[in-house]
């Protein structure tokens, strides 16, 4: 066994302190075996895995992230030794705040100095803006951790613009490490400053004196020479004259430089023009990019882009602006009318769906896109059951074993990639692996209902979810944030509640109505036949393809189910299901009843030692295969009701014992093969309606007691009317021969002579009955006592009416009488019962009573010697255990 390696250590890092983004190296020990290994770092409680590039067992490089803490241990952990420790810690270093006069190799957002520049209210002027170093020294910044400063000098700041501020921290921040002489240096700067400041714009005035002085006097001769000339307005004035010499001046200014000028104004035309396309270059370039990224696919790119133009151009009266913008707009308009193609094509992904949706939705398209791909995905849906039915209908029409799906079947079924949901919960497909010649051994029913069923769930929870994610609105809102479009999207939704529950049970309805007119074509009405039915060539299937359909429209309710679709909506499948569960039953039954109507004709009459023939246990066989096929179709599952299962048993044993019934009245059938089908009847009572019994309670079916008690009436039934026939057939010749063998040779009862032993039609009688146990006990032994009990009791009966039916007795008469009756009821004593027993002593009491003893002596000596020369003979009718002896 392998040892656990022992947990990450961290024992060091370069450099041990440094701003975000730094990077760094870790040692250590057992810091993983390899980069699969590594699940984990954190550097100050920050997660630095992604940046983490593993180096061996002992080092470690990374970039640390912009963490909260500002010291904290480096964690590492690995999947071999779990969560590590540390014995360093690494200080994480806040950046330095950068200046807006401040060079700087990245961007500075200036967006903290915007309000001082902006800001009319507060008089600031933009030479008021802090210079970069406004004490004029080297700036020498401390170590001090921003933290620390901001604890020692809470509400107080360090920019010298700020209303908070606090020269303290300004120099603890700036110019820690300054020396005295420098601070100095630095004060001297600032009064210098503040000295500039005050005298401000005097100082410009003293400079500039003369220069004032020289306009002045300017001014005041100009003012003398225009008084001396009088009113302006006089003609030949001086600023008359001035003027026009200042026309033709221009004049021929103009003449001397025209060209000149034509060219400057040309030039600042096109630099106009090459500044406004520079500046406006987004938009003319907007309809050749639009183009370009519509070719490549990128319509996020193209739709950011539109948005832009709209906000700034979409109100524009600038004419060329006007004319591009136009142009941006047809495009967008052949953007529209393409993303509306791609999203009723067919078939397509629900993710594809729902983006081409978010397109047309955020390009403002017309109409409702999310309602014309639902109504085309339903259109396809209804398409696709159909055409899979006609594909079979055409292929059965040509070649009953053609294999139709021309994919093959090596793609992954519908129903077995649901072995979720639904199946769903079975851990396995719905599925079970089939042969390579599956398709050629399959009923072309029992493959259309699987092909339909792929079809169906293979498409409608995309369907479902479709409508679902209009329904709350997540089409346009992953994360659920509330929008103009989310809203409309439900409001559209709302309105059209009603339509859609109509397409999802046209959906379901078109998949119920052609399982119907594949297996059910006579549930349907004559009028949809023709379209949904067709199957003429078909074969009737057995119960076991049943079931297997059986098993198939069940997965298919389960994945319905499971998409919460109501249960109003699936009642029709349920329906559905009840009617194939009984047609299956029916159909089991039928052939169960078939093949145990032939178990007569397999009849061979060979009993074993039992009593028995071979066709109790060919029943039993029967009727154990119709159960298990009768197994899923009496499953109930959520939502089904029970099927009656009990008449159908019942059936199926009433026709066995019909079998026997019919075997019992055939014209060869004699007296032993009565007792055959007697020991049958035995054998089904005692044992095989119990295995039955046992069987059914395996299989958990309802109403055994009522199975096993109605079977045992009929079988006992039947028992009764072989037993009745039997009897009839064997007591009636030994009881008939009796008043014959009496008074045979004129024998009466008032005038015979002393007896000298019993006669000898009570031996043949007795012969008959011994006769009738050898064919009994060569049977079954069991049924000796049951037949010799009621031949005798029918012996008894006759010898009782017949003795009472004698007028007078005499002596001998009596004596003879006594001695037949004696002897008949001392030998078959065994089998009598309680009516036997009654007819016997009225019989005796019938005759005159025996006082003299000498008579008495010769009755016992004459029994004697009858039963001891018969002993052989009348051995059969002792109790024993012999078993039967086998034909």
């Amino acid at each position: 066994m392998s040892r656990a390696r022992q947990p990450p250590l961290v024992t060091g890092i370069s450099p041990k302190e440094g701003a975000a983004w730094t990077k760094v190296t870790i040692r250590g020990e057992n810091l993983g075996t390899g980069p699969a290994d590594l699940i984990g770092l954190s550097i100050c409680g920050h997660n630095c895995l992604l940046t983490a590039e593993w180096m061996s067992a002992s080092k470690i490089v990374c970039r640390v992230g912009p963490a909260k803490d500002d010291k904290g241990e480096i964690i590492v952990t690995t999947k071999s030794g779990g969560l590590g420790t540390s014995t360093v810690s690494f200080k994480l270093l806040r950046p330095e705040r950068i200046g807006i006069l401040d060079q700087s190799a990245v961007w500075v957002d200036e967006m903290n100095y915007y309000d001082m520049r902006t800001d009319r209210n507060k008089g600031i002027s933009p030479l008021s803006l802090r210079p970069s170093n406004p004490l004029g020294i080297e700036i020498d910044k401390g170590k001090l951790p921003q933290k620390d400063i901001e604890l020692t000098f809470p509400g107080m700041s360090g920019d010298f613009t700020s209303e908070n501020f606090s020269a303290t921290w300004y120099l603890i921040e700036n110019h820690m490490g300054s020396s005295f002489e420098q601070l100095k240096i630095a004060a001297n700067n600032l009064k210098k400053q503040a000295t500039k400041k005050n005298e401000g714009s005097l100082a410009y005035v003293k400079g500039g004196l003369s220069t004032f002085f020289e306009a002045q006097d300017a001014l005041a001769a100009i003012h003398q020479r225009l008084e001396s000339d009088g009113t302006e307005r006089v003609e030949g004035s001086m600023t008359q004259r001035l003027e026009n010499i200042l026309n033709r001046a221009s004049d021929t200014a103009d003449t001397l430089f025209q060209e000149v000028l034509g060219r400057k104004d040309k030039a600042d035309s096109t630099r106009n023009a090459l500044n406004v396309l520079q500046r406006f270059k987004f938009l003319f370039n907007l309809p050749l990019n639009i183009e370009r990224n519509i070719q490549k696919g990128d319509y996020d790119v193209v739709i950011n882009d539109y948005e832009k133009a709209k906000s700034l151009f979409g109100n524009t009266e600038v004419p060329v602006f006007k004319k591009v913008y136009v142009e941006v707009e047809m495009r967008i308009g052949a953007l529209r009318s393409l993303l509306l193609e791609k999203l009723l094509q067919t078939p397509s992904t629900l993710h594809d769906q729902k983006r081409y949706i978010r397109y047309l939705s955020d390009l403002h398209a017309p109409g409702d896109p999310a309602w014309q791909c639902i109504y085309a995905q339903h259109k396809w849906i209804l398409q696709l059951m159909q055409n899979c039915r006609d594909e079979f209908i055409n292929g059965q029409r040509g070649d009953t074993h053609t294999p139709l799906d021309q994919e093959g079947d090596t793609r992954p079924s519908a129903l077995g990639r649901l072995s979720h949901t639904a199946s769903l919960k079975r851990g396995g497909s719905l599925r079970t692996p089939r042969p390579s010649t599956w398709r050629f051994e399959t009923p072309q029913q029992v493959q259309f209902v699987e092909k339909l069923s792929d079809v169906v769930i293979g498409q409608l929870p995309n369907f479902w979810k479709l409508w679902i994610s209009y329904v709350n609105g997540s089409l346009f809102s992953e994360t659920g944030e509330k929008s103009g479009q989310v809203e409309k999207s439900k409001k559209n939704a709302r309105q059209r509640q009603n339509d859609f529950k109509k397409m999802i049970e046209e959906m379901i309805n078109r998949l119920v109505k052609l399982v119907r007119g594949a297996l059910l074509p006579t549930t349907l009405p004559q009028g949809e036949l023709s379209f949904y039915g067709g199957w003429e060539n078909k074969t009737e299937l057995t119960g076991a393809w049943l079931t297997q359909v059986i098993h198939t429209v069940r997965a298919c309710h389960e994945a319905l189910s499971a998409l919460e679709i109501p249960n109003d909506l699936q009642q029709v499948i349920q329906d559905l299901l009840l009617e194939l569960r009984v047609h299956c039953l029916m159909v089991s039954l039928l052939h169960t009843t078939e093949d145990v109507k032939r178990l007569a004709e397999k009849e061979d009459w060979v009993v074993d030692n039992e009593g028995i023939t071979s066709l109790p246990s060919q029943f039993e066989q029967c009727m154990v295969q119709m159960l298990q096929s009768f197994k899923e179709p009496l499953e109930i599952k959520p939502g089904e009701i029970n099927v009656r299962e009990n008449i159908m048993f019942m059936c199926s044993t009433q026709v066995f014992i019909n079998c026997l019934e019919q075997l019992s009245t055939k014209s060869d059938v004699d007296e032993q093969r009565l007792l055959i089908i007697l020991s049958n009847c035995q054998y089904l009572e005692r044992r095989t309606f119990l295995n039955l019994a046992n069987h059914f309670e395996k299989h958990s079916l309802t109403g055994t007691e009522k199975i096993t008690r109605v079977s045992l009436d009929a079988v006992r039934e039947l028992d009764r009317k072989l037993f009745e026939a039997y009897i009839e057939r064997r007591a009636d010749p030994i009881s008939g021969s009796l008043e014959p063998g009496i008074y045979a040779g004129y024998f009466e009862w008032r005038d015979c002579q002393t007896p000298t032993g019993v006669r000898n039609y009570l031996k043949e009688a007795l012969v008959s009955i011994i006769t009738v146990h050898a064919e009994v006990f060569t049977v079954s032994k069991d049924l000796v006592p049951r037949v010799l009990s009621q031949i005798v009791e029918s012996v008894a009966d006759e010898m009782c009416r017949l003795m009472q039916c004698v007028s007078s007795f005499s002596k001998n008469g009596a004596l003879q009488a006594r001695l037949e009756l004696c002897a008949l009821r001392d030998v078959v004593a065994t089998y009598l019962n309680s009516e036997s027993s009654a007819s016997f002593n009225l019989a005796l009491d019938a005759l005159p009573q025996l006082h003299n003893g000498a008579d008495k002596k010769l009755l016992e000596e004459l029994l004697n010697t009858f039963k001891s020369s018969m002993q052989l003979q009348l051995t059969c009718f002792q109790p024993c255990c012999i078993q039967p002896v086998k034909r």
